[in-house]
């Protein structure tokens, strides 16, 4: 089987990108569970209700967090209830939402999706490491397909947490920076590993950002207003090919999406 993964949806360009071109990766590549990050997806931080209905609509099966959860508020009316939707786990206790759920396949396969997030210089949450194992304990209770997305700053964070899980779970995939890396492979125990997705947003902007605010703030140290950089779009994103019955991987491939990098059906 296949799994679909699209990083960091980020506003209205990374929507639109994502309404045009999933129908068609899902055509031309046919994965059998498609998983999409979504914390960026409303103006550029958190997430709506109808963003989220959207998502699904156009072929996401289950929307992944990190840390702009909670900067749409509108998110605390529909999360509890949004049972296609992961926020990062390691959240503190009574948190609203949930870090582990399950992909529901027609032939009865589960994929499990977990959502952690890192610490290194972000805020400082529970332990991921710790955290990230005890569901990943609880999945495998239910089925052998993982499929973690860790959201976390620093692509030694990200790599420790890819080999710590190495064998246990189907893939560790970074989100978080909006910048695809070019180091994906496949663990000697069978997990499938990638340091960052990549963005589906602006392809013209700084992270999604308007040019011209990044700069001002790098050269002046002012606070400035972030507003999503308008024009072309990009996409980015990775397809994994997992054994069912062990859960191991055995192929994983990037994907990108821009004006230098154009999509062929």
């Amino acid at each position: 089987m296949k799994i679909l993964f699209v990083g960091d949806v980020y506003g209205r360009t990374g929507r639109e990108m994502i309404e045009q071109y999933l129908p068609k990766l899902k055509s031309k590549y046919q994965p059998a569970a498609t998983i999409v990050n979504a914390e960026n997806a409303a103006h550029g931080k958190g997430l709506t209700k109808k963003i989220y209905q959207k998502l699904l609509e156009v072929g996401a099966d289950m929307l992944t967090m990190g840390n702009h959860t909670w900067d749409n508020r509108e998110i605390f009316e529909f999360i509890d209830e949004a049972k296609q939707l992961v926020r990062p786990a390691n959240f503190p206790a009574g948190t609203p939402g949930s870090g582990l759920r399950y992909i529901e396949l027609p032939h009865g396969v589960k994929v499990a999706v977990i959502n952690i997030q890192g610490r290194v210089f972000l805020p400082s949450l529970d332990d991921p490491f710790r955290i990230v194992r005890q569901l990943v304990d609880e999945a495998h209770k239910r089925t052998p397909i993982i499929f973690v997305d860790v959201h976390a700053e620093t692509t030694s964070e990200k790599l420790a947490l890819g080999w710590y899980l190495d064998g246990s779970v189907s893939a560790v995939i970074g989100t978080h920076t909006h910048v695809q890396t070019a180091d994906e492979r496949i663990f000697p125990k069978g997990t499938a590993y990638l340091t960052d997705v990549g963005m589906t947003g602006p392809y013209n902007g700084i992270i999604g950002v308007q040019r011209a605010a990044v700069t001002k703030r790098f050269l002046t140290s002012m606070p400035v207003r972030f507003e999503s950089e308008d024009g072309p779009g990009q996409l980015g994103a990775v397809l994994i090919q997992v054994d069912e019955s062990t859960g191991k991987s055995s192929k994983i491939d990037r994907l990108l999406i821009n004006e230098d990098h154009l999509f062929f059906e």
